[in-house]
């Protein structure tokens, strides 16, 4: 891969109605060179709106988008190049084979015959389709054509990769493969932006998030109030019918303990809270064979902000 300089993004009160209908309201953020940002929110709350104005498909009502300090509306062709768009679906130009698509895709950026060819190879691998490298798109699978998606996002070695539910489709291997991958970019300097309705798996690899709710961010304050607020947490031990009477011995209250088809579960106040909960469990002869939240941070956070606020 190439060397560049690290290109971060910033979004700054950005807004698009289409007539009546008010897609962003007023978003703002930022993406840092080097992190993964979860965009994260319920369907309609402006995700993919806000994704095509980034991409520079979409031309914002207000409010300011700088792409390494590059205004994308002024300069839309200073900053493309150095994006990697993959939309949620994105056609395969059905007759080519996935080289010639990967090929055509890196020539649009300006480079020869040559160049595209072993830009091709490198993506093929990359994304793990080498066995249908010279076959056509068409024959490809929805998750196979979602590796082609990205591979095509990839083409240009962009510093800034702005990513639409890039893991439907995917099987579970295909799924780590995509984590792994973007990981990896994150760690070289790359800026991925994110949206995925899988929040478990965006919880792996997200350095940040992005909460968004009917087109404006949550704030600052919102999002520390709800990650501080308190959640259940799973605990599975060996002696499973003993679980719930050892959690009253220690102490908790048996309004705190909840039974679902899983197990067990404890609302817990903090991190702490938990700790001592484990402790006590551990202290009591209890062979615990699972402790950890019921929930993903992202999906905890998101789901106690769909609550709603008064603020």
């Amino acid at each position: 891969m190439t060397e560049f300089e690290p290109v971060g993004l910033v979004a700054d009160d950005v807004r698009r109605s289409f007539g009546d209908v008010h897609a962003v309201r007023s978003v703002s953020f930022e993406a840092r060179p080097g992190s993964i940002t979860a965009l994260i929110g319920p369907n309609g709350s402006g995700k993919t709106t806000l994704l095509l104005m980034l991409a520079t498909l979409l031309r914002p009502d207000a409010g300011r988008i700088l792409i390494g300090g590059v205004d994308p509306v002024a300069e839309p062709m200073r900053v493309r190049p150095i994006i990697g768009w993959m939309p949620d679906s994105l056609g395969s130009w059905a007759n080519l084979t996935v080289r010639s698509a990967l090929e055509t895709t890196h020539r649009m950026y300006g480079h020869d015959k040559a160049a595209a060819r072993q830009r091709a190879g490198e993506l093929i691998e990359t994304v793990g389709l080498e066995a249908l490298a010279d076959r056509p798109t068409r024959v490809l699978s929805r998750g196979q054509k979602q590796k082609l998606s990205l591979a095509r996002a990839l083409a240009n070695d962009p510093s800034v990769l702005l990513l639409d539910e890039p893991a439907s489709g995917l099987d579970p291997v295909a799924r780590v493969e995509l984590r792994e991958l973007l990981l990896g970019l994150a760690a070289r300097g790359r800026t991925v932006l994110i949206s995925s309705h899988v929040l478990a798996e965006l919880d792996e690899v997200a350095t940040d998030a992005v909460y968004l709710d009917r087109g404006t961010t949550a704030s600052t304050e919102a999002v520390a109030r709800a990650r501080a607020a308190a959640r259940p947490w799973r605990i599975k031990a060996i002696d499973g019918f003993g679980l719930g009477p050892a959690l009253e011995r220690i102490g908790v209250d048996s309004s705190r303990i909840a039974t679902d088809s899983q197990g067990i579960t404890v609302t817990m106040a903090d991190d702490a809270d938990a700790a001592a909960v484990l402790t006590a469990l551990v202290a009591a002869g209890l062979r615990v064979t699972w402790f950890a939240p019921a929930v993903g941070e992202l999906e905890r956070t998101l789901l106690d902000l769909a609550k709603g606020d008064p603020e």
